[in-house]
């Protein structure tokens, strides 16, 4: 159906993409699919205003079979506040968990149409693309020696707060009655009601589609007005115009200073306006290469014509901030757990910078650690000395010494054994809803498995023979899935740890497994390699 839909708006065929939505959005099916996806989720646990969830198999199947438009009203969104990396603090906005499974929905005939009409140069908030890509295409824009010297910074000031509702409604390719009463809704705060007469709540399910189909067209006005050569100095020259965007962040690089401050500032400005938005003076800034300048937490800087990418300073010491913190707030737990505790914090990190030049910053990082460690260490044992404490907590481990480790589970995870790989950036034009690029997916993810420096030799293989799905319920285990290794039989009752006895499936289909004791049976189709 989603192809379908992908080939009726490249056809621009109106009436039969709203067809297609209206069957996929009223679907059995569709709903099913919404209610699985905001109740497995992370935020599932959290609740609206009504402090409702569905945890109970009969909660949710209540909610599909009586799920109906007519006479749906969205109730007010809950308010919240999260911090901000400048101390401020970011407005959230957290629907009701039918008003989560109704947002959900709708994207399912929203996104194919989104992804179609979506600038090529655009990253955030889009399947099959990631930060890494916006890194790799920053750097394919400036890295050479006749690339652009100059960069526009540019932020939106509150992007989802102000988008203009009626930009919204007129532009949007959905439900109208439904996105307008989404946008109507309201927020409670302090147990008041308060209207919206702008944007579009962060928090919500939609809200990132709707956000960067209002910031789509950008890059073809750039290139209406750029894209030929201009006669400068009695010679035809490329201006050097390159738009890369993530989300509400992006990057114009130009020839000259003059050109992005005369020229191209003039037409970004009157692109947000018309969509109710504002640069924010603080992002918004125009930098040359040699000084560098910030995007994503990573730094792109040339040193004398060389482009080198690496880990942003104040990325650096936010990570460390937050490994204090949790150090200090774990003063008397085991050690085995505060390990268990931090692992994840530094894989996490470490495999976000590990396409750049990251080397040397994961070098200091596990100096820095190691320093935090120590006087965790000593703070425990004030009466012990040095040596003593050395050995109880920084043992040898294997060929290393000065290990973190306790005698039960893994040792401290060292940022500077992740591997420095080099990301392949998409292809700009690929749409992962279209069936002629099905096999260009297929083999990034197969490329991205075996080269994911956290997947054990083991998990890999299994995944190859199972073509990377899922035995249970035959969908895809995407890297970032939450993908686990199953017994086919049980481990109680003789089982052993052999390739012909495991396969991987996703957390909660582990979960339907072993509660309802199903049978899983190893894929026909399985090629042991």
């Amino acid at each position: 159906m989603q192809a379908r839909i992908v080939k009726a708006t490249r056809e621009n065929r109106h009436g039969k993409v709203k067809a297609l939505q209206w069957m996929l959005t009223h679907s059995f099916a569709a709903k099913a699919l919404a209610v699985r996806r905001v109740t497995e989720n992370k935020g599932g646990v959290t609740p609206g205003v009504d402090r409702k969830t569905w945890f109970s198999p009969e909660a949710k199947s209540q909610a599909i079979t009586t799920w109906r438009r007519h006479g749906y009203k969205p109730q007010p969104l809950r308010r919240v506040y999260i911090p901000k990396a400048n101390g401020k603090l970011r407005p959230l906005g957290i629907p009701t968990i039918k008003d989560r499974a109704m947002q959900a929905l709708h994207p399912m005939a929203l996104e194919p149409v989104a992804e179609t009409r979506a600038d090529g140069c655009s990253h955030g908030f889009r399947k099959e693309r990631s930060t890494a890509d916006a890194i790799a295409h920053c750097f394919n824009a400036l890295t050479f020696k006749r690339s652009a010297e100059w960069i526009l910074e540019g932020g939106i000031q509150g992007c989802f707060d102000h988008i203009a509702h009626d930009w919204l409604l007129a532009h949007i390719p959905t439900d109208r009655t439904i996105l307008r009463k989404w946008l109507k809704a309201g927020y409670m705060e302090d147990r008041q009601l308060f209207p919206t007469e702008a944007g579009t709540p962060q928090g919500g399910i939609i809200s990132p589609t709707l956000a960067n189909m209002a910031l789509d067209g950008l890059d073809a006005r750039l290139k209406a007005a750029f894209q030929k050569r201009r006669k400068m100095d009695g010679k035809y020259t490329n201006l050097r115009v390159n738009y890369v965007r993530y989300a509400d962040d992006f990057i114009v690089t130009g020839r000259s200073k003059e050109l992005l401050e005369q020229e191209v500032m003039p037409i970004v400005r009157d692109f947000m306006r018309e969509r109710g938005l504002t640069l924010s003076p603080e992002k918004t800034r125009i930098t040359h290469i040699d000084e560098g300048f910030d995007f994503l937490g990573q730094n792109i800087r040339k040193y004398q014509g060389k482009m080198l990418i690496t880990p942003s300073k104040e990325n650096v010491k936010t990570f460390l901030g937050k490994i204090r913190a949790k150090v200090n707030e774990k003063k008397t737990v085991e050690q085995a757990h505060l390990i268990r505790e931090l692992n994840p914090m530094i894989r996490g990190w470490t495999n976000y910078h590990r396409h750049i030049v990251a080397k040397r910053t994961f070098d200091k990082i596990d100096h820095e650690i190691w320093q935090i460690l120590w006087r965790w260490a000593v703070r425990r044992h004030p009466n012990k000395g040095k040596y003593w404490i050395k050995d109880r907590y920084f043992p040898r481990n294997g060929t290393r010494n000065w290990v973190f480790s306790a005698d039960t589970g893994d040792p401290l995870a060292l940022a500077g054994d992740t591997p420095i790989r080099r990301h392949v950036m998409i292809k700009l034009e690929a749409n992962p809803f279209d069936p002629q690029w099905e096999q260009y997916f297929e083999k990034r993810e197969s490329d991205r498995i075996r080269n994911h420096p956290e997947r054990k030799r083991r998990d890999i293989r299994l995944w190859l023979n199972q073509g990377g799905k899922c035995p249970v319920c035959s969908r895809p285990i995407k890297e970032y899935d939450a993908g686990e290794t199953h017994h086919i039989i049980f481990r109680s009752e003789g089982g052993k740890d052999i390739l012909g006895n495991l396969v991987i499936v996703h957390l909660n289909c582990h979960k339907q497994v072993h509660a309802k004791k199903l049978k899983v049976v190893k894929p026909a189709t399985a090629r042991w390699l």
